[in-house]
């Protein structure tokens, strides 16, 4: 496939419309549907779904923010009828899996839509995309890539919130070989600065912002790519690669746009 062509992603409405059934909708997310940086990732996972041959589809218009930012700057109000919203739409279509790319998302959708009559089955696209290449679906090509060095930095979300941490190191070490672990990950790795709704804030008074403190983390492993994998993490850290002049020495790269390349998508 051209590079540069359209994907055909399949909408929920137009598969529902011809009596069709999809096994996982794909919830692009507010960053993916609107971050132009976000929304190459979102095609990339979509060139890896298409690439499976799966049944899928994504929501389009009908898709809504899940209400996450809301909840965590404390409107519970704002987001139970965005998430109730929601809930009725998926629950028309008779949703039973989604895969999100982004943890935030992930992290609504599995632990807090359940108490509204939300029940479904939420897969993060690390552990999805892990599963696939284990089953051997995906075969990557890291030769382009043996020669290069990545960081990892865990999303909160992800990590200690949702205890995902060897699904994104696999992914890497698959395409990389290895990982540089930064001195504080895993259970103790730093946020990017973003989460908790801060993200849409103006940062407090302080000597230093946690994006510079996390980037200063990055830069210590002397590192040609830091991998990702939440749009907040992704804004943050490249963020702090410009504000300290290194975009043209360290590249942030997300864990979808690392299995396409190594598919050469």
């Amino acid at each position: 496939m051209n590079k540069d062509t359209k994907i055909d992603i399949p909408i929920m409405a137009d598969v529902a419309a011809k009596g069709e059934q999809v096994e996982y909708l794909y919830w692009v997310g507010c960053a993916g549907a609107f971050d132009l940086r976000y929304q190459k990732v979102a095609r990339s996972f979509a060139k890896i779904l298409n690439h499976l041959e799966l049944r899928y589809a994504v929501l389009g218009t009908e898709e809504s923010c899940t209400g996450d930012a809301a909840k965590r700057a404390g409107n519970e109000m704002l987001f139970q009828m965005q998430a109730m919203q929601n809930i009725e739409i998926l629950n028309g279509y008779n949703i039973k899996k989604i895969i999100c790319t982004c943890p935030h998302c992930y992290n609504t959708l599995k632990n807090e839509y359940p108490d509204l009559g939300g029940h479904y089955e939420v897969i993060n696209y690390t552990e999805f995309l892990d599963d696939q290449i284990k089953k051997g679906n995906l075969n990557l090509d890291k030769n382009p890539f043996e020669n290069l060095s990545i960081t990892y930095h865990d999303p909160c979300y992800l990590g200690r919130g949702n205890k995902i941490y060897d699904a994104p190191r696999n992914i890497v070490k698959a395409v990389y070989g290895e990982v540089k672990e930064m001195k504080r990950s895993k259970s103790s790795a730093l946020c990017c600065g973003a989460g908790g709704a801060q993200m849409f804030k103006e940062a407090e008074k302080g000597d230093k912002e946690v994006f510079i403190e996390r980037t200063e983390d990055v830069l210590e492993q002397k590192v040609d790519k830091v991998a990702t994998a939440c749009p907040f993490c992704m804004t943050m850290l490249t963020d702090g690669i410009k504000f300290k002049n290194k975009e043209t020495e360290v590249e942030n790269l997300d864990i979808a746009e690392i299995v396409s390349q190594a598919l050469d998508l």
